[in-house]
């Protein structure tokens, strides 16, 4: 079962701060030495100190990028630039963006205490793989901090979006306690509300209880940080009681069923690779797949549309635009029989394992490691890159299905990297929870 809980959250205080804009980010796997320098330029008091701060070549163990962290957030709530809400709240969380086919969407979400469980379960499922290395950093910033400072993006079953309802009520005409445009994605209208009333917090606790098979949409290597992290605490503190905050993490909770619910693709740019000409790669190709040229970008975007589960389609360009439409899906089932069937579908599946890897030779460790390889989400970049000769070509993709994300995550099939880019990405800085060894929840 789901069970979560409201909690006093802590928030900015905009009396302080100012302009609240100025002190949210991106996530910080988002956040690389450009950006992290921009947001540091744009207010003292930017999250990005607490999440992704600045290391310097004298660190030692005493004093480094982790107990400046925790050092930073213990003097701005001191000092009053961060509040402890006065009483438990959810708090629901619109994002408004535009599609690059210009709709209008709006995703909803509420923000909510998670007692976590193990994936093994079945309530809360994974459906990528997750790296050690970020989960170092990640475990030894909490351990430092005690506070969660970002939020697991999540996604549950309620096909009647009766949770939604139910904040819908609660927050209808009432102006939002926090609405921001944070600087990376300036188009993206962020609004928050913060709800406290008794009877709204117990409705959506009860319609969360029974349900299972939650599936993490980002934040994988958060979640998993946080149940060691638990794990650590319940062997320091082994008589803390069961509503002990370091039982729980931050979520942002998305229904499936939610007409705002987005994936964009990711394309796979290839750099830096002379094994294979482009001809050779389609030529090769062409043994799994039908290559037939295309007029152009838009025709191409229109024979990839036409796709179906039966008919999966992959875009290439090396200056010219190419279809490559999968002859046998049954060739999947030979190649990688010990997955499941509904990850041998997977477009990304069939690209890395019979182009990437057996035409082109690019191993697993070196697609891991990005080598020759790397990802985008804005095609006109990666394609710009291809004519200034920066790179060799672009596989252009069509977006995980839902429905795929779905059907992995309940087989307990960790889908390939960079599967999902669920867009928008949900900011930081919004609101956080304490999860130190005397908060309860």
């Amino acid at each position: 079962m789901a069970t979560i809980a409201p909690f006093t959250g802590i928030r900015y205080n905009p009396y302080k701060v100012g302009d609240l804009s100025k002190v949210v980010s991106q996530p910080y796997d988002r956040i690389g030495p450009d950006l992290q320098k921009k947001y540091y330029d744009l207010h003292q008091y930017n999250i990005v100190r607490l999440i992704r701060g600045q290391e310097f070549d004298d660190d030692t163990p005493e004093q480094n990028v982790y107990t400046r962290a925790r050092d930073f957030f213990q003097s701005w709530l001191d000092a009053g630039y961060l509040l402890r809400d006065p009483t438990p709240a959810l708090y629901v969380y619109h994002q408004t963006f535009t599609l690059p086919d210009g709709t209008r969407l709006t995703r909803k979400a509420f923000i909510a205490a998670l007692q976590l469980v193990e994936f093994s379960e079945g309530t809360v499922l994974p459906h990528e793989r997750t790296l050690a290395g970020p989960k170092v950093d990640r475990l030894n910033l909490l351990r430092a901090t005690g506070v969660n400072f970002e939020l697991i993006f999540m996604l549950y079953p309620d096909p009647e979006n009766r949770i939604n309802a139910l904040f819908d009520a609660a927050i209808a005409d009432r102006p939002p306690d926090a609405e921001v445009q944070e600087l990376f994605e300036k188009d993206v209208r962020q609004q928050m509300w913060v709800v406290t009333d008794p009877q709204v917090l117990a409705a959506v606790t009860a319609e969360m209880a029974p349900k299972r098979g939650l599936i993490i949409a980002d934040g994988h290597h958060r979640y998993e940080t946080a149940l060691n992290y638990r794990a650590e605490m319940q062997d320091r503190y082994p008589d803390a009681p069961a509503n002990a905050a370091f039982h729980y993490a931050l979520v942002s909770l998305v229904s499936m069923d939610d007409p705002g619910l987005t994936i964009l693709p990711t394309h796979r740019e290839i750099h830096d690779y002379t094994a294979k000409t482009p001809a050779e790669i389609l030529d090769g190709a062409r043994a799994y797949f039908e290559v037939t040229p295309m007029a152009g970008r838009a025709a191409l975007e229109a024979a990839l549309a036409q796709a179906t589960p039966d008919d999966r389609r992959i875009g290439f360009y090396d200056g010219s635009y190419f279809l490559l439409r999968l002859r046998n899906p049954a060739v999947m089932d030979q190649i990688v029989p010990d997955r499941a069937p509904e990850w041998r579908r997977l477009d990304v599946s069939i690209l890395h394992e019979l182009i990437i890897e057996r035409v082109m030779g690019i191993s697993k460790e070196q697609v891991e490691n990005k080598q020759f390889l790397d990802y985008y989400r804005d095609l006109n970049q990666a394609i710009a890159h291809v004519d200034a000769g920066q790179a060799v070509c672009v596989f252009i993709m069509n977006p995980t299905r839902i429905g795929e994300v779905k059907a992995c995550s309940t087989r307990g099939e960790k889908m390939p990297q960079k599967s999902t880019d669920f867009y928008p990405k949900m900011i930081s800085g919004l609101v956080m929870l304490d999860v130190r060894a005397s908060e309860r929840i």
